[in-house]
């Protein structure tokens, strides 16, 4: 008896993991996302709304740039999101999931306006801005350090330690909150020194937030440096790519986990710093308002680059002041803004697909007759 002939069938198509992809081609896939979400919310937009999309885009970008104003809190936006970018960018690098600026901000923070009430009127003003950066530094870098010893210690998952050690500072900064509150029990500290300015960041050239950019550009070019030239960086990216790999060559990942976690540390404390003492003047629970999570994002598209994250940060507040001007100017819901950037985002994510994979379709095979 014959027998019967299989044919194994192949898939239609299959996906390919690239090598790499020439930069200047992975920055034209990320403008052709763009593009396409921007098309994408025109369409939700008119359906929904009936508005104008181009309309609804021309609002986006006056609540961005439409002021003087308005241009200087983007810039000190995109500053201060780049600034905690910066902070978790060695963590993450490494391959330490660290869920938890948000409460190394907070604690930076905290020290910061401890040092604003406690000393503000009894310490020179250099002694007092010393104290204040060196003790957000300390706090926000020791808030960072406990995860990772317990991780480098017990291989502890420092996800789930570092996301409660949110919690644990949100609650410190609640407690501290009443306790300082102006007036006592209401639960709000107000404007810190308010009358004599003590521990407020110096205006420069006639801007109050000229030196809070300043300071986030030269941590930007100290971290490029950190990351790409130095002994610390290479093993970072040593412990990243392979734990064995960084055994074998005699890297202390223990050390390696705890110092840079420090350095992540130190950094959202100093982010605490400029936002307590430069910007807002005061603390609050919301001080961090979520950008150490939106870091994470901002850290991950710019594939952990710090020049490219200043392009992303500056995306990523750009749609955010955009979406709450929509709001604002058509009477609209506040969740239809945060549609249209959800959408943006969702493609913006989506793109890195395309620059890092390919898809490979089934070839036709003809048969012999």
């Amino acid at each position: 008896m014959s027998k019967k002939n299989t044919h194994v069938h192949e898939p239609l198509f299959h996906i390919v993991k690239r090598g790499s992809m020439v930069w200047w081609r992975a920055w034209l896939v990320r403008i052709i996302a763009v593009f396409a979400a921007l098309v994408v919310c025109g369409l939700i937009t008119v359906l929904l709304t009936g508005q104008n999309p181009l309309g609804v885009y021309a609002t986006m970008i006056d609540g961005a740039f439409g002021t003087k104003r308005r241009i200087w809190g983007l810039a000190q936006n995109v500053a201060m999101l780049l600034c905690v970018s910066l902070a978790v960018t060695p963590a993450f690098k490494m391959k330490f999931w660290n869920i938890g600026a948000e409460g190394q901000v907070l604690i930076g923070g905290l020290a910061t306006a401890a040092c604003m009430i406690l000393f503000g009127d009894k310490l020179p003003t250099v002694v007092l801005f010393m104290i204040m950066i060196v003790s957000s530094i300390v706090g926000g870098a020791i808030w960072a350090a406990i995860p990772a010893y317990f991780r480098a210690k017990w291989n502890t998952n420092e996800t789930l330690f570092t996301l409660m050690m949110n919690y644990i500072a949100i609650q410190l900064v609640s407690y501290f909150t009443y306790e300082w509150s102006v007036p006592k029990g209401s639960g709000q500290i107000g404007v810190i020194n308010g009358a004599t300015r003590a521990g407020w960041m110096p205006t420069l050239f006639g801007h109050p937030y000229m030196l809070n950019i300043i300071i986030v550009v030269v941590l930007t070019v100290l971290m490029y440096v950190y990351l790409n030239y130095t002994k610390h960086g290479y093993e970072i990216e040593v412990v990243g790519e392979s734990e064995n790999t960084a055994r074998y060559i005699g890297v202390n990942i223990k050390k390696v986990i705890v110092r840079t976690m420090i350095v992540s540390g130190g950094l959202c404390g100093v982010t605490g710093l400029l936002l307590v003492s430069g910007t807002d003047h005061t603390l609050t629970r919301d001080l961090a308002a979520g950008r150490g999570f939106t870091a994470i994002m901002v850290a991950w598209l710019a594939k952990f680059n710090p020049f490219y994250m200043v392009l992303t940060s500056f995306l990523i507040v750009f749609l955010q002041k955009g979406a709450v001007e929509i709001s604002t100017i058509y009477s609209l819901n506040a969740s239809f803004s945060d549609i249209l950037t959800g959408i943006i985002i969702f493609f913006i994510i989506g793109s890195e697909f395309f620059v890092n994979y390919s898809i490979k379709f089934r070839e036709s095979k003809k048969e012999g007759v």
